[in-house]
């Protein structure tokens, strides 16, 4: 597959740049967790997801580039702080509270394997949600099921609300983890188009998949960047002073 890559890492600009306008004009937060899954989105929405597969955002927080996103693929998702449930508009799941969209989207490619439908369930997970039991429980169940239909994305920024990750609750290794449950797991740069697009591809044989992509919270503006302050600020043009100008 050909990719050109200065093409698509001045997308990821562009689109950084766009979530902070709509976050200045709807007086929304939640940057750094945006920020982090920009070029994950991207890889998804260009070349990843097939007609008859299914996209589920479980860090609903982090919702401003997808609706952009949405928007210039023709639908008209409303601009609000969680996502709520409106498929016409591309939106799967309701979700906001966290590992809620995970069983939502186990429970989808259940019912496909059962009903002989095709397409792919594609969930992208914050790392702060692997604290909540959901998590572990879809982790067991897929397997067993073989839903070779399911791939989830981990966000792997290592920040969750105002802490890192490792002092909340140390996840560890989530590759070797979700391997021993029997996924087929796989750990990746999230914010390398060349490494994002093959992995997040890739055919599963008997098994879920799960990529974790390592991420910077925050990425593209360097006083966000592993700064757990940015998970939940809002914004203002003073706060953003200097951002625009990083991201030229």
């Amino acid at each position: 597959m050909e990719l050109d890559i200065p093409c698509l890492e001045k997308k990821a600009k562009e689109l950084r740049k766009k979530t902070l306008d709509l976050a200045l004009k709807e007086r929304e937060a939640h940057l750094g967790g945006s920020f982090s899954e920009i070029e994950i989105l991207i890889s998804m929405y260009d070349y990843v997801l097939k007609p008859e597969d299914k996209f589920i955002l479980d860090k609903g927080h982090a919702c401003l580039p997808w609706y952009i996103i949405l928007r210039e693929k023709g639908y008209n998702p409303k601009i609000q702080t969680h996502p709520d449930l409106d498929e016409k508009n591309g939106i799967y799941a309701t979700t906001g509270s966290l590992a809620h969209g995970l069983p939502i989207g186990i429970g989808m490619a259940m019912a496909r394997k059962h009903l002989g439908k095709s397409g792919k369930i594609y969930i992208l997970l914050s790392d702060g949600a692997c604290d909540e039991g959901t998590v572990w429980e879809c982790a067991l169940i897929a397997p067993h099921h073989n839903l070779d239909n399911v791939h989830i994305i981990i966000d792997r920024n290592y920040i969750q609300a105002l802490e890192f990750t490792e002092k909340v609750l140390a996840l560890g290794n989530l590759e070797e983890k979700f391997k021993v449950f029997g996924w087929d797991a796989k750990t990746i740069n999230g914010h390398s188009f060349k490494e994002l697009i093959p992995a997040l591809s890739r055919e599963s044989y008997k098994k879920p998949l799960i990529s974790i992509a390592n991420t910077i919270k925050g990425k593209g503006v360097s006083y966000m960047e592993n700064n757990p302050q940015w998970h939940g600020r809002k914004v203002n043009p003073e706060r953003l002073a200097g951002a625009y100008k990083e991201l030229e």
